[in-house]
């Protein structure tokens, strides 16, 4: 009897304790990826807190005759510093990111034809052997569509495909041989016309997780003032733009992409406009131009002084700043609206977050998200 008893013991035992563990993944699942660029790791290299990150994307690569290549002279220190992060955090993972609005140019030639992508791909697996990185972020902004003036096919729709299955292919061989998994991820506009243009349905099986850039809605481009990150579509919002980060989530998941490889983009950053009308305190106002960009960390120092008032959509879950004496209206992400976003990743059991860029925090946007998304 006491035998008996005894292998009962251990067996419940033993149950109590995987248990536990499958809870305490459970806790921990839910991805929190910062896009560091690549100046910020030689002056600000201390300000970063891996303990609160699953994922660290490194701000970019280039794309040079084909192949991708360092964007820095100083990218091999660089990635070499943020590895060392990984003795604080040892289930933190490093990834190179390619490409991004800057360096987006030489994508489409690069994949055009089967000679070409195998070039390519060849090149990313090199990039991340030499340094020792956990995987490779394709940020091309963006197949079939212009970015910022780049070049474009209409072919672009499926060589992506191409790539990213060849990428898949060959990150598997190399992972077979090292005993471990490399990653392959990409950063999507929070758009049905990007959609439109890559075909999401049949490369998701590719991918690890999807990042969908759901920030910059609104923005210099543009001569009316809204939010450029809200949550929910705002009741003040014009008949001709509707556009959420719920609206963006759930076109992808229309594709057919699993939830749980969405990620949702974060802004540690606001989009401003000065001279706008006076009239809703800025929301939805025609702007006469003289937009700007600003960190967190910068207009929470304006709103300390007073300069600004906060203003809370309560329709889209979104703040907003308004300084009546210069007509400055500026759009941005806060505590109050990461809380509400963490609880819609969670709600719609969504992968995680991620956000553009670390260092435009004062620490106090991550330390709320990576609070929220622990909670259950």
């Amino acid at each position: 009897m006491k035998k008996v008893t005894i292998v009962f013991w251990c067996i419940f035992c033993s149950f109590l304790f995987s248990n536990h563990s499958v809870q305490a993944q459970e806790k921990q699942q839910k991805k929190i990826i910062g896009y560091i660029m690549g100046d910020n790791v030689d002056d600000k290299f201390g300000k970063i807190s891996p303990d609160k990150l699953t994922h660290i994307n490194y701000a970019f690569a280039n794309i040079n005759e084909g192949k991708i290549i360092e964007g820095n002279p100083k990218d091999k220190e660089r990635l070499k510093k943020l590895n060392s992060l990984k003795e604080e955090n040892h289930d933190l993972k490093i990834l190179i990111s390619v490409g991004g609005w800057t360096w987006s140019g030489g994508f489409s030639e690069a994949v055009a034809t089967k000679t070409d992508r195998e070039k390519f791909a060849n090149s990313g697996i090199s990039f991340l052997q030499k340094h020792k990185i956990d995987g490779i972020d394709l940020d091309w902004e963006y197949p079939g569509l212009p970015g910022a003036g780049n070049p474009h096919t209409p072919e672009d729709k499926q060589n992506f495909t191409s790539i990213l299955k060849l990428f898949r292919k060959k990150l598997d061989s190399l992972g077979k041989i090292d005993q471990r998994n490399y990653l392959l991820t990409i950063a999507t506009a929070a758009t049905q016309e990007y959609l439109d243009n890559v075909e999401l349905d049949k490369i998701h099986p590719y991918l690890d997780f999807i990042n969908i850039m759901s920030y910059d809605y609104q923005g210099g481009w543009n001569d009316s003032t809204s939010h450029h990150t809200n949550l929910f579509v705002s009741e003040t919002d014009p008949e001709d733009y509707k556009q959420s980060t719920k609206t963006a989530v759930r076109e992808h998941l229309e594709t057919g992409v699993p939830s749980d490889k969405i990620v949702v983009g974060v802004a540690f950053y606001g989009r401003g406009w000065h001279e706008t009308a006076n009239k809703n305190f800025g929301l939805h106002q025609k702007a006469s131009g003289n937009a700007f960009s600003i960190n967190y960390r910068e207009l929470k120092d304006s709103i300390v002084t007073g300069e600004y008032k906060r203003h809370w959509d309560k329709t889209a879950k979104a703040p907003f700043l308004w300084r009546e004496d210069t007509k400055t209206f500026i759009t941005y992400d806060d505590p109050e609206s990461i809380k509400e976003k963490a609880q819609f990743i969670k709600e719609n059991k969504l992968g995680g977050a991620m956000f553009w860029q670390y260092h435009g925090d004062d620490g106090e946007l991550l330390e709320t998200l990576y609070t929220e998304l622990q909670k259950q």
